[in-house]
C-alpha cells in the first residue's frame, strides 16, 4: 500500500513538475473587412404606371437620363427575373436622391404606384411630378376594397403632397416629345444640383 502511494506520489510530482504546455496564444482574428460603401442603387427613381407610360414617357426619360451618365431606376430596366418587387423597389427608393412621379390616367388604379409615391414622401425625397395626359385635379385614390383604411390614408396623403408640388405637364397627342424630354431632363438635373449643393 505504501509502495502504491509512493508510486502515485511520484507520478503526481512528475505531472506537476512537467513543463506546462502553454497553449499558443494567437491574436483574435481580424474583424471581417467592411464591405465597401455601396453607391446608391440609383440617382433618380421613376415612379410610373407601366400600362400608360413604360413604352412612352417613362422609357424615353430613363434612356435620356441614362445616356447623360445618370443612374435612373425604372423597374423594367433595372430588375431581373427573381428579384423581389418590394425589396428591390423599396431599396431603390430609399437610396435615390430624387423621385420623378409620372402621373397618368391609370396611375391611381395601381397599388404599386401609390405605394412607391407614399414611400418617396415618407422618406422625404424631393419629387418632380409630371402630369402626363392628366390634370392634378383628376387624381384621387379610389377604394376598391383591396387596401386597408391606413393604406388609403397613406396613399391619399402622398398624392395630395405631390399634387401641390410644382411639376410639368404633357399632352401626348399635341405635345412636342423632344422638347418635353429636354425640359424634364433639365428639371431633373437642376433638382439634383440643388440637392448636391444643399449637402
Amino acid at each position: 500500500m505504501q509502495q502504491h502511494c509512493a508510486s502515485s506520489a511520484v507520478k503526481l510530482c512528475r505531472k506537476i513538475l512537467q513543463p506546462h504546455r502553454v497553449a499558443s496564444v494567437r491574436p483574435p482574428p481580424p474583424p471581417p473587412p467592411q464591405p465597401p460603401l455601396q453607391p446608391p442603387l440609383c440617382d433618380i427613381f421613376i415612379n410610373h404606371c407601366g400600362v400608360d407610360t413604360k413604352r412612352t414617357i417613362a422609357g424615353l426619360l430613363h434612356g435620356h437620363l441614362f445616356r447623360l451618365g445618370l443612374r435612373p431606376f425604372l423597374d423594367s430596366m433595372n430588375m431581373k427575373p427573381g428579384d423581389k418587387l418590394f425589396g428591390k423597389i423599396d431599396l431603390a427608393i430609399r437610396s435615390c436622391k430624387l423621385g420623378v412621379a409620372i402621373f397618368s390616367p391609370n396611375y391611381c388604379d395601381s397599388y404599386f404606384c401609390l405605394h412607391e409615391l407614399a414611400l418617396l414622401m415618407e422618406c422625404k425625397k424631393r419629387v418632380v411630378p409630371i402630369f402626363y395626359d392628366v390634370k392634378p385635379s383628376q387624381l384621387r385614390v379610389v377604394d376598391y376594397g383591396t387596401s386597408s383604411a391606413e393604406e388609403l390614408e397613406r396613399f391619399s396623403w402622398a398624392l395630395e403632397e405631390a399634387k401641390y408640388t410644382v411639376g410639368l405637364t404633357f399632352d401626348s397627342l399635341q405635345g412636342d416629345w423632344s422638347g418635353f424630354l429636354n425640359c424634364a431632363t433639365d428639371a431633373v438635373i437642376k433638382n439634383l444640383v440643388e440637392l448636391e449643393d444643399g449637402n
